[in-house]
């Protein structure tokens, strides 16, 4: 690897390169394991699990998806929130050879319909209130096996015990938290059986571990495929960058969900690594988390800005100490200098921003964790990481420093290219290994890089990444629209808001609630418009394509407070 300017940035002792490891993912556990196998490895609502219970669990499910047929190579579905059978699932189709297939626990069972279309997982760990949609699918979609989890079942017994109380409260978060799923294989039944045998083939590193699906510029999701080498290698890159972690030491809160490339290379897969106490949370409650601060102070927190700014402005009013905070990451979506400063106003570490995709498992580039971040920029490409920015009319000719182009990127950590999809995978994957990420930046000759535009239509919200065109296809369906464009437009919260300019039919009129009850069916949260407005007609090219720009910056003042 050649030497460029950006390693003279880079914290005393963090390597230039890491060496890309030729094992399985599963590596990391099984040494964690074999280190200390009394150690806390999760805590979930208040219970704990050991690094040597998960293991011994792991090999019990693994076992039993190799008695449901679970061969390598074969993909298994997981569908479940953050929470300890989540970890237990991933590790145990990574010990098999097999390809574990993240999903939304969110998702509607229209969403999920095309994931399983294109995966065709015929083995599923569903959390149980979610197995209805699996069962809705249309009968070209069977999946031969599902193993049904219920998350009160990974709580301490008496809390457990506390939700059959005839108390509302607690019976309204009994329902929140599990579903009735007959027909379907316990997740108890499969952690009681037999440990697979230690002979059992390992995957190699160039073996498929995982496909994650990641929104694009077409209307369906795609599946990025991800080998063993490329989690592995990340999370070194991660731990190398991360310099004062301690093995054994770190408390890390997984507020970030697991099925997220972002939280599952932090927490599943880097705290496994360090051998760290890995706090899951089901979903984000700032109240909850801030909570859960006062009896265990986190050291290790990864979020999007957001999450940051809610729980900076909550802990100010009730005088949580977040100063045990000492690695703190944003991603997913542009850390703002005010964020920033709030968050640092409560005596945790410098918080610093980065910048990944899916696609390269997915982190890219960091700012060092010091007074020499600069605030604004993604920082500087990771070890084992080469960058180049290219005119994206013509990638074969670099653009100078500090001029706008398209970020090329290449390393270990980058994916093997999309599930059944040759097309897309030759678009962004070139034949030299560089991957076209779609975003317009700025580098500096030091290699400080700013993100300032993406070549794709992707709408960033708190952290996800939403397909305008997907939301589209969907609300076309509505009787009242007739043309439809979907944007992201500034949102002091979530990054971008997605809204929807409308045309609608003849004699219709504009019911803004009715629009968005209509997606609400259709399409997890993150995806609903914020706002629909109401237009004449949609600014197109001479070839008929909607100029998204043209919409946002007319809906901008429109929907300004």
């Amino acid at each position: 690897m050649a030497s460029f300017p950006w390693f003279e940035h880079y914290p005393d002792g963090v390597p230039e390169t890491i060496d890309a490891p030729d094992s399985s993912v599963f590596k990391l556990l099984a040494d964690a394991a074999s280190a200390d196998p009394k150690a806390v490895a999760t805590g979930f609502m208040g219970a704990t699990m050991t690094y040597g219970k998960i293991l011994d669990q792991v090999l019990r499910t693994a076992e039993h998806l190799r008695g449901l047929g679970v061969r390598p190579g074969d993909r298994v579905a997981i569908i479940l929130p953050n929470c300890p059978q989540h970890m237990i699932a991933f590790y145990a189709v990574a010990r098999l050879g097999a390809i574990a297939v993240e999903h939304n626990p969110l998702y509607t069972a229209r969403e999920l319909r095309h994931m399983f279309e294109d995966h065709a997982s015929r083995v599923a760990i569903c959390w149980d209130a979610d197995v209805a949609k699996l069962r809705a699918q249309p009968h070209d979609i069977e999946v031969d096996h599902i193993v049904s989890v219920n998350l009160t079942h990974a709580m301490p017994f008496v809390k457990r015990l506390a939700m059959r109380l005839p108390v509302p409260k607690l019976r309204r978060l009994r329902k929140q938290l599990t579903a009735s799923a007959p027909h379907t294989i316990p997740w108890k039944k499969v952690v009681s059986g037999r440990r697979l045998s230690d002979h059992y083939p390992q995957p190699a590193g160039d073996d498929l571990a995982l496909i994650q699906y990641t929104s694009g510029t077409t209307a369906q999701p795609k599946g990025a495929m991800l080998t063993h080498r490329n989690l592995y290698s990340n999370v070194l890159q991660a731990r190398a960058w991360l310099l004062g972690m301690r093995e054994g030491k770190e408390t890390f809160y997984a507020v970030l969900p697991l099925f997220h490339s972002f939280g599952m290379t932090l927490n599943m897969t880097m705290g496994v690594l360090l051998r760290a106490r890995v706090e899951l949370f089901p979903n984000f409650d700032p109240s909850m988390v801030l909570a859960s601060a006062r009896r265990l102070p986190p050291t290790v927190l990864g979020a999007v800005p957001p999450i940051f700014g809610a729980l900076a402005s909550m802990a100010k009013t009730r005088h949580v100490d977040l100063s045990s905070t000492k690695f703190c990451f944003s991603g997913a979506m542009k850390l703002t200098s005010d964020v920033a400063e709030m968050w640092d106003a409560t005596g945790a570490g410098h918080l610093v921003e980065g910048y990944g995709m899916t696609e390269a498992a997915p982190v890219l580039f960091g700012n060092p964790l010091s007074d020499k971040r600069r605030l604004g920029t993604i920082g500087v490409p990771f070890p084992s990481v080469e960058a180049k920015v290219v005119d994206p009319n013509d990638i074969s000719r670099e653009m100078p420093p500090g001029e706008r182009g398209e970020l090329l990127v290449r390393g270990p950590n980058v994916f093997a290219g999309y599930w059944n999809n040759p097309v897309e995978t030759a678009n962004t994957l070139l034949a030299d290994g560089w991957l076209r990420t779609g975003d317009i930046v700025t580098m500096e000759a030091d290699g400080f890089t700013t993100l300032v535009d993406r070549v794709k239509e992707l709408i960033i919200t708190g952290g996800f990444n939403v397909a305008p065109t997907e939301v589209e296809a969907v609300l076309r369906g509505h009787p009242s629209i007739a043309d439809i464009a979907v944007v992201g437009v500034p949102d002091p919260r979530r990054g971008e808001m997605v809204a929807a300019a409308v045309v609608l039919r003849p004699d219709a009129t504009l019911n803004e609630d009715d629009i968005r009850a209509y997606a609400k069916q259709r399409l997890t949260n993150y995806k609903v418009p914020r706002r629909v407005v109401a237009v004449d007609d949609l600014p197109k090219s001479l070839l008929g394509k909607v100029l998204r720009t043209q919409v946002r910056d007319d809906l901008i003042p429109r929907l300004e407070p």
